[in-house]
């Protein structure tokens, strides 16, 4: 261990992460989008309630990580920046609109390429230039001047928030929270009697829980050169693609790793279950939908510091005030989105 780079121990820590969030979306139907269609039109809510499952688990193996030493919750980007409620607002609406457009969120796509979609690819591929677009090329001065990014001097989150008000310690904020979320997951009875998606939803956590604890023990011991850091879709994307094409962009590191383990998770849960096959797009108009919806959640995800996993879940996990707040608009964006849709395909 001792001759391996700190960057690679942090890419095969995603990699791992990424396979088994990726087996996850493929086994155990683990989707954002897919989540609020079936509960808003198919009447159906077990994908959502399964994330009640997927955030007390992240949430209480995170923040036993803080209690153990393993993960420095305030060392996290979610915590190192100083909240703007209007970003998370914005790029939660934009990010949630694109996804409907798409017809998935960053994870998704990635998901779907690995079982063969090539239309995935081209989403992939569009978010993730749009996504550096957005961070560091010509939309970044307008995105600095909308949305100001400072970095916070003292400590934030709920957890830090309810302990400052109350005196109550992180560990039992997050384990209140956590069982909270259990308890409204398994309040269903179609997802309490579904086993096996209980069981994936457990393993979706845990690749988030995996990842901070991972990480966190790589930037104890590089002494803070490598940062802690959870599963998430946007920029990390655009950073692979640069990676890929000119081995720079922070060069190997935990966002490669993550992004080609849920490929590699996607690809080996469609062949398990035998759903693997090749897909193209035969609508040009479906196609201009998606590269608009892609560029919508590049921007947006960046905006907002993450997308429907790095604030839905990951940022969740360390109980970032910016995670309900982006969560929730991502999901009112995709229902504006689907209900455009929707409305002009009736009007057909």
């Amino acid at each position: 261990m001792d001759s391996i780079p700190y960057g690679v121990l942090a890419a095969l820590v995603g990699l791992v992460g990424g396979v088994v969030l990726g087996l996850a979306a493929r086994l155990g139907n683990f989707c954002t989008l897919g989540a609020l269609e079936t509960a808003v039109y198919g009447s159906d809510q077990r994908r959502l309630r399964l994330w009640g499952v997927v955030l007390a688990v992240a949430i209480f193996g995170t923040y036993l990580g803080a209690e153990l030493g393993i993960v420095e919750i305030a060392e996290t980007y979610y915590h190192q920046i100083t909240w703007n409620p209007w970003a998370s607002i914005a790029g939660g609406l934009i990010f949630g609109y694109g996804m409907a457009l798409a017809g998935n969120c960053g994870f998704g796509a990635l998901v779907r390429f690995g079982g063969g979609d090539l239309r995935s690819l081209v989403v992939v591929v569009v978010m993730g230039i749009f996504g550096f677009i957005t961070l560091s090329g010509p939309l970044a001065p307008l995105r600095v001047a909308l949305f100001e990014q400072t970095m916070a001097h003292s400590p934030q989150g709920i957890a830090a928030t309810v302990e400052a008000i109350t005196g109550i310690g992180p560990m039992a904020t997050a384990s209140v929270l956590a069982l909270g979320f259990l308890v409204w997951g398994l309040a269903y009875g179609p997802l309490r009697r579904d086993a096996r998606e209980i069981a994936w939803g457990v393993v979706a956590g845990l690749a988030v829980v995996w990842s901070f604890w991972g990480t966190g023990w790589i930037t104890s011991e590089s002494m803070g050169a490598v940062p802690t850091e959870g599963l998430s879709f946007t920029a990390p994307v655009g950073r692979t693609l640069i990676f890929l094409m000119t081995s720079t962009a922070g060069g190997i590191n935990f966002s490669v790793g993550s992004v080609l383990g849920v490929m590699a998770g996607a690809l080996a849960g469609s062949l398990w279950r035998g759903m693997f096959r090749w897909e193209a797009c035969e609508d040009p108009r479906e196609l201009g939908r998606q590269v608009g919806g892609a560029a919508l959640m590049g921007i947006g995800g960046v905006i907002a510091l993450g997308c429907s996993v790095g604030q839905g879940v990951s940022a969740f996990a360390t109980l970032a005030w910016s995670a309900p707040v982006t969560l929730a608009a991502i999901a009112a964006g995709a229902l504006i989105g689907l209900r455009g849709l929707i409305g002009a395909a009736e009007a057909e």
